[in-house]
């Protein structure tokens, strides 16, 4: 009986010993971290009490998780694979889908996440840099900059010692002795640019995107480069302008562009304009062409699409592309459904550009229209008296300023112009209150050089000498580079000084031949001068107080004065080596010859890139004299005198015989070779 007893407890051992080798999970863990043939054991060690069955259920999650982790990794291969099925093949758009997920980035980290979404909801602020960026983007929509250009300045040169052109929006200049320091603007022919003008005033602008190639120097002006003449256009760096002006520009409203139904694309119209703001012209065209082919009758995508255009102009710099975009502007203001506002923008920046291209009569006829259908509109107005003074319609211009100021008598800008057309006129006195009230207002362009230049030259006309106070603000202003030297087309930190001897300049050899030479100099003068053919032209730019004075040019803006050498060959020929003063873009060399009981205003000249050499031909022995600055001297037969004529200077003949003096303009010796080839001409 015992040995039975004991044989079955032996043999049920050996069975379980035969069951456990087939689960064997000995390389499992379990959740709790142990290990599944541990467990086994454990629950081997007390079969009485369930060892066993502890056992199984061991061998059972051993099982479980085995599946779980086989599947989690055929999950995951085939997402690794789907991703790059996806990318590889280029399923998804990720550029537009990101694109269009950007419209909600609100919190300008260029995604949508969930700090955007905290922002949509109210929960988080958006940043102020932000904020301030995209205020700042949306005036960009409207008011897109335009290219840096630098014009090309062509001026009547008078008969002497000045050298003053016309003034640059922002700036006012002075022409060489006979170019009127009332001249404001510039033509392609010298002689129609007078000082009551603002004829060219934008000239190389005429030319445009190619006349820009051809003058991307270092010169730099006192104040902006880009031409800015209109009123909305010239107001400057904010931090440059009193609290009044911030304010002023704060409360201008938000233009209106969107019509009813652009406001339901409005996303996709948003896309595209990122793109232009963002600097992708090409990506921007091409997204706008494709909503004006989708939505033909939208005046917003066309407008967006002539702003790539432009945007697409500069880049480029082809004069064909602006061409497209002056079209587009065109065809945008046409449809119907525009918005005012939008109307409004986009005839401003045809206008604008139109004036770009030196089409200055087509400017004039699109604001005409603008004033037509915004009549109340006082800035329009003001644009239109401005296209009318660069024309040289000077009549006009003082109409329309005359019906500005009828309506807003306090406006600045109205008043600044209005002052400019009554001085070129030669109504010193009447001018003054004009020019004085409008640049104390300061109103957005009135900050113009040319308009402290023309106060301080009317109050010095009528004795007042408080011209330097307003020449000091000019100053101040950065317009001009001292109260003396109030040139405005400069390059900065070349050597400034008003009196220069023949070693200063480094043109000794120049120099040298026209002291040897001065005798058969003075007498081709004076053989031209015995001849009735009237190749001495009087000065006509309004520098005289009194008396009479005549020039006879030779070269001027680096170019040979149609066929004035011929009358003077050997003068001509002894100068043509001499390419420091024969291809002095910014000057003249020319005869002056001036009668007793003339005087001649305290005027600059344009530019401080030349230096005015003046060679004694025929000097009486008292009464002549000339001063610059503060420092006054006298001229010499067969001597030359050289001064910097954008520093101020006046001239008195005063003896009982005419006076005759070569004068040679000669480049800034500290310009470099490069500057002198792309300076543009004056």
């Amino acid at each position: 009986m015992e040995e039975t007893v004991l044989e079955e407890p032996i043999c049920e051992e050996a069975v379980l010993a035969e069951e456990i080798p087939e689960v064997k999970p000995a390389a499992m863990v379990n959740k709790n971290g142990v290990k599944a043939e541990a467990a086994t054991a454990s629950g081997g060690g007390d079969v009485a009490s369930g060892g066993v069955a502890s056992g199984g259920g061991g061998a059972a999650s051993g099982f479980s998780g085995t599946k779980i982790f086989t599947w989690f990794m055929v999950l995951a291969l085939l997402g690794v694979w789907s991703s790059v099925a996806v990318v590889w093949l280029d399923l998804v758009d990720y550029d537009n889908v990101i694109g269009k997920l950007s419209a909600y980035d609100a919190d300008g980290d260029g995604d949508f996440d969930v700090e955007d979404a905290k922002v949509l909801l109210g929960v988080k602020e958006r940043p102020v840099s932000l904020v301030q960026k995209e205020a700042k983007e949306e005036s960009a929509v409207e008011e897109q900059t335009e290219p840096i250009v630098e014009e090309v300045i062509q001026t009547t040169e008078g008969t002497e010692e000045e050298g003053q052109l016309p003034p640059n929006p922002s700036q006012e200049q002075q022409a060489p002795e006979g170019e009127s320091p009332d001249a404001v603007g510039t033509t392609a022919k010298a002689e129609d640019a007078t000082e009551e003008s603002f004829e060219g005033k934008l000239a190389v602008e005429a030319g445009s995107f190619e006349a820009e190639a051809a003058v991307q120097v270092e010169e730099k002006e006192p104040v902006a480069v880009e031409e800015k003449t209109t009123q909305e256009d010239s107001e400057g760096n904010a931090e440059d302008q009193p609290e009044d002006m911030l304010q002023y520009k704060a409360k201008k409203k938000k233009p209106k562009l969107l019509n009813a139904f652009e406001k339901t694309i409005k996303a996709e119209i948003d896309a595209a304009e990122k793109l232009r703001k963002k600097g992708k012209v090409e990506e921007a065209v091409r997204a706008f062409d494709t909503l004006v082919q989708q939505y033909p009758q939208s005046p917003r995508c066309r407008y967006g699409k002539a702003l790539a255009e432009d945007d697409l102009a500069e880049k480029m710099r082809s004069n064909d592309m602006l061409q497209k975009a002056l079209s587009t502007y065109k065809e945008a203001s046409e449809l119907p459904n525009a918005m005012p506002d939008l109307i409004k923008a986009t005839l401003k920046k045809r206008a604008e550009r139109q004036q770009f291209l030196g089409r200055m009569r087509g400017a004039l006829a699109t604001l005409e229209k603008l004033v037509q259908i915004f009549s109340e509109d006082v800035a329009l107005k003001n644009d239109l008296g401005v296209a009318h003074l660069l024309i040289g319609d000077n009549k006009s211009a003082k109409r329309v300023y005359e019906e500005v100021l009828a309506i807003a008598p306090s406006n600045g800008f109205a008043k600044v112009h209005y002052g400019f057309i009554l001085k070129s006129e030669n109504k010193i006195a009447e001018s003054i209150p004009f020019l004085r009230d409008g640049l104390e207002s300061g109103d957005p362009g009135t900050d113009d050089g040319r308009f402290y230049f023309h106060l301080g030259d009317a109050l010095q006309r009528m004795g007042d000498d408080s011209a330097y106070k307003w020449y000091e603000r000019g100053h101040q202003r950065g317009h001009f580079a001292s109260v003396w030297q109030r040139s405005l087309y400069n390059v900065d930190g070349l050597k400034a000084q008003p009196w220069w001897t023949p070693k200063d300049t480094g043109y000794m050899d120049l120099i040298k031949t026209l002291e040897r030479n001065w005798r058969t100099i003075r007498d081709e003068a004076l053989s031209v001068m015995d001849k009735t053919t009237g190749l001495f032209v009087p000065e006509e730019e309004n520098l005289r107080e009194k008396g009479e004075w005549g020039q006879f040019t030779l070269w001027q803006q680096g170019k040979k004065a149609g066929e004035s050498c011929h009358s003077v060959p050997k003068t001509c020929g002894l100068l043509e080596r001499y390419t420091e003063a024969t291809g002095c873009k910014r000057g003249q060399i020319k005869f002056s010859v001036m009668q007793p009981g003339t005087h001649v205003w305290p005027h600059t000249g344009p530019t401080n890139c030349r230096l005015r050499m003046h060679l004694g031909l025929v000097i009486p022995k008292t009464g002549c004299k000339i001063r610059c600055t503060n420092d006054t001297r006298a001229w010499e037969e067969g001597k030359v005198l050289i001064f910097d004529d954008s520093f101020e200077h006046e001239v008195w003949q005063d003896a009982d015989s005419y006076r005759l003096i070569f004068i040679v303009d000669v480049w800034h010796p500290e310009l470099t070779q490069y500057q002198r080839q792309t300076l543009s001409p004056i």
